[in-house]
């Protein structure tokens, strides 16, 4: 990213999907005191359902492992840690366990130990993971030429992952290579169309590269709220002004959307805005 596939506890994955949250405003209060607790006991009630799955029909590493991930996809990040040591007990050490490890240790805000357990998966076949945690962790601690470093590497080894091109086109951007986010964020929206992360880091771009109108579509197309679009645009002119020397290298019209260098790319409504579901929702990180 996570404006991917950031989400951590900050940095990268935190930026990358701050356009999710830039549509609440307003300060918390006595008012949000309740709220809070009930979130609290949902929190704590989700926690004891997954401990209660983890004592019934857990016969094999797959079931454990599945186990993990259905925590960690529900935010379960501290008891996914007690669950994996339980599963390295029981069946030692795998990439796909140092894998949920990193991962948990990231999003509790341990960096160096997250960092360690990265790297351990290079050189597994779970390497694209391993490069992609590394360039979170370099944008949560506000290093995006490295961030975009590892990023790449994890790319050439995972090509099609829209949420790590997302990651990658916006670490691009922060780090003040705005022409090289271009082509990252593109791919990304057009294999996530649906992905809000994706549309606001593109129009991003389309706003730092003053192409206005097609900013404009973007954000049309996919019903981006009104406040939302103002921070977008309030981030592109701080992205601009932050790499104001490299401002000539930044593509300024159309063409950038070029495919062939001649006809300009057309930009089309994401599919939830042609087919709406219900309780439908995006992926934003990781």
């Amino acid at each position: 990213m996570t404006v991917h596939s950031f989400r951590t506890v900050g940095g990268l994955a935190r930026c990358s999907a701050f356009m999710l949250a830039l549509s609440a405003t307003g300060c918390a209060g006595f008012k949000d005191a309740y709220p809070a607790a009930a979130e609290a006991q949902q929190r704590q009630a989700a926690e004891e359902n997954a401990n209660t799955r983890a004592g019934t029909s857990i016969d094999t590493q797959p079931t454990y492992l599945k186990l993990v991930e259905q925590m960690q996809q529900e935010g379960l990040w501290f008891a996914s840690l007690a669950h994996i040591d339980a599963l390295e007990q029981r069946w030692g050490t795998s990439p796909d366990s140092t894998r949920a490890r990193a991962e948990a240790l990231r999003h509790a805000g341990q960096a160096a130990q997250s960092e360690t357990a990265y790297r351990r998966l290079l050189g597994t076949p779970l390497e694209a993971a391993g490069y992609r945690g590394l360039g979170l962790l370099a944008g949560a601690r506000g290093d995006y030429p490295e961030a975009v470093r590892m990023l790449k590497q994890a790319q050439l080894r995972n090509p099609t992952d829209a949420l790590l091109l997302n990651d990658l086109g916006y670490a691009s951007l922060r780090a003040g290579l705005i022409a090289d986010a271009r082509l990252p964020l593109m791919q990304a929206l057009q294999l996530k169309p649906d992905n809000l992360q994706a549309q606001a880091n593109l129009a991003m771009y389309l706003e730092a590269t003053q192409q206005r109108e097609q900013a404009a579509a973007l954000m049309d197309a996919n019903k981006i709220p009104a406040t939302t679009r103002t921070a977008i645009r309030d981030a592109a002119q701080q992205l601009v002004a932050s790499t104001a020397p490299s401002a000539a290298s930044i593509p300024t019209t159309d063409a950038a959307f070029s495919g062939d260098g001649s006809t300009p790319l057309m930009l089309k409504a994401s599919r939830s805005t042609i087919r709406p579901q219900a309780g439908s929702s995006s992926r934003g990180s990781p």
